[in-house]
């Protein structure tokens, strides 16, 4: 490791070490060497003891930066997982990490927008941020063109360094995981990191998040179930977006949902609705769905729709995972596991060889118990765990690109057991999937295939002709090349064959003359004959095999 990497470790350890963290390593003879080492290396004491715990693990990952800070807003919505003394301080990481000062917010915009002062562009600007978040943070204003309310998202000035050190150090710790685990090759940790660094520097680029919003905006025009706010990228650049203000509760104020009468149950649905529409649909999700980027507005409650923001994160399938991924659910739900483990070896994710019978049943012993089951009473968290665990034994291949799509799902359940948990998401999603399937594989595939390659068809009908022609000459050539290559495959097989007979030869003739060098000195000239005789078999052998 470098000094830097050394430094930053050592300020990660002191970090969790100055707010008692190590309160959180459970008292197990298996952690017992980590807590002497604690001990012994590093003696720091805990110097926030008259705070919760919960309050301090999340000041912790506020110090230490972006990297952190995801992480925690993750975990916020495991509330399966964590007490809600933790869970609540953690979701505060969501929209309310300690702000920068607002005047440094101010002169970031001047400077993007060519030096010149706010007021040139915005009424009514806000000096104290609206909310702050783990990369940025927004102001209120009003646009002088229009009098429309605007939100201006401002990124936080110098991240990048301390990102790109996590990310270096992250690296580093992910270069031992193969050396340090029996099947860490199998998780591809340098890849799965890659994949993460990806998404964070790309959350740096506010000009890449406009155009994600305007995109998810237009996948969900006039839908009721997801509103998008409207992009103004007449005044975004790199450092800077404005956007329209939106009005909503948060989706994690269930409270506030309550009063307003909202529809929970079909809130819910329709969450797990918006996630696969994007998915399979739109091929483009929004892959940080935390509760403090959702909020469900204020009309029609009955009819709930939910608000959208921060689409700095986005993911997206090709076209060969979309389908394994549709079919495995359907599988799943279907409770054909025998489907599931053959998807898996078709897809690559697993090995050729692999015992499908066994995959099977191993797939059967983790997934049957949660069917027929509410949400409240499944956790995500526990059976991703426990296929993970079925997946080493089988040499299962972490998939990077599946990573967004796992992060976004455990998101959904969170807010989906938030808002209902009694939610039935399998009689939510079959139904879905199972059109979806049929959409690609019937009548209606085939017709938009032709709608699509019709035109380039008829363009390249005239040249049909000239290309089938061309591709009978190309295959007798073909067929030229593979005869001359199998007449000289022919020869040289020839050539070896007198070669490794010349060689006998020589070796005979080597071995008789000096046989009789030494037992029949009186012969003469003969053996030194029989000598020379094995040294010029050699020498043709060995010209043969050139």
């Amino acid at each position: 490791m470098t000094p830097g990497e050394l430094r930053r470790l050592y300020f990660i350890i002191q970090t969790f070490l100055s707010y008692g963290l190590d309160e959180l390593i459970p008292k197990m003879r298996i952690t017992l060497p980590l807590r002497l080492w604690r001990r012994t290396l590093f003696w720091m004491p805990n110097r926030h003891k008259e705070k919760m715990l919960g309050e301090r693990l999340r000041l912790a990952l506020q110090e230490l930066g972006p990297v952190w800070i995801k992480f925690g807003q993750m975990l916020s919505t495991r509330r399966d997982l964590f007490p809600p003394l933790i869970a609540d301080q953690l979701a505060m990481l969501q929209d309310r990490v300690a702000p920068f000062d607002g005047h440094l917010a101010k002169k970031q915009i001047e400077k993007a927008m060519g030096d010149l002062p706010v007021e040139t562009w915005f009424d009514d600007f806000a000096i104290e941020p609206l909310a702050s978040a783990s990369i940025a943070q927004v102001h209120t204003a009003r646009l002088k063109e229009s009098g429309k309310e605007v939100v201006i998202k401002v990124i936080r000035p110098d991240i990048l360094p301390v990102i790109k050190a996590d990310l270096k150090l992250i690296y580093r710790l992910a270069g031992w995981v193969p050396r340090l685990l029996p099947d860490g090759r199998r998780l591809r940790p340098r890849e799965v990191v890659r994949e993460y660094e990806k998404t964070l520097i790309d959350e740096l680029d506010l000009l890449r998040e406009a155009a994600n919003a305007i995109q998810l905006r237009r996948n969900f025009e006039n839908s009721p179930m997801l509103y998008v706010p409207e992009i103004y990228s007449d005044y975004c650049s790199q450092n800077m977006l404005v956007m329209e203000r939106i009005y909503g509760i948060p989706v994690s104020d269930v409270a506030a949902l309550e009063k307003n009468g909202t529809n929970l149950k079909l809130l819910a649905e329709r969450g797990v609705q918006v996630f696969f529409t994007q998915v399979f649909r739109d091929s483009f999700f929004h892959a940080d769905m935390h509760p403090g980027n959702i909020f469900v507005s204020y009309d029609h409650p009955e009819d709930p729709q939910y608000i959208g923001i921060d689409c700095g994160i986005v993911g997206s399938l090709n076209k060969e995972d979309k389908r394994y991924l549709a079919e495995n659910f359907i599988a799943f739900f279907n409770r054909d596991y025998r489907k599931v483990a053959e998807l898996h070896v078709d897809s690559g994710w697993v090995p050729p060889d692999t015992n499908v019978e066994e995959f099977e049943f191993a797939i059967r012993t983790v997934c049957e118990p949660i069917f027929e089951k509410p949400l409240a009473e499944i956790s995500f968290g526990h059976v991703l765990l426990n296929l993970f665990n079925t997946a080493r034994r089988f040499n299962m291949e972490v998939q990077p690109q599946l990573v967004l799509l796992q992060k976004t799902l455990l998101y959904i359940e969170g807010v989906g057991r938030q808002l209902y948990p009694q939610l039935d998401l399998w009689k939510t999603a079959k139904p879905f999937l199972e059109t979806w399937i049929k959409d690609q594989v019937g009548i209606p595939a085939l017709v938009r295939a032709l709608k699509e390659k019709g035109p380039f068809w008829i363009e390249k009908m005239p040249e049909i002709p000239e290309l089938i022609y061309n591709g009978l000459q190309q295959g007798k050539h073909l067929q030229q090349s593979v005869d001359k290559i199998a007449s000289e495959l022919q020869a040289n097989h020839v050539r070896q064959g007198q070669s490794r007979y010349l060689f006998g030869i020589g070796a005979t003739l080597l071995l008789s003359g000096t046989l009789l060098l030494i037992n029949r000195p009186e012969w003469g000239l003969t053996p030194g004959w029989l000598m020379v005789g094995g040294v010029l078999a050699w020498c043709v052998g060995w010209y043969k095999t050139r």
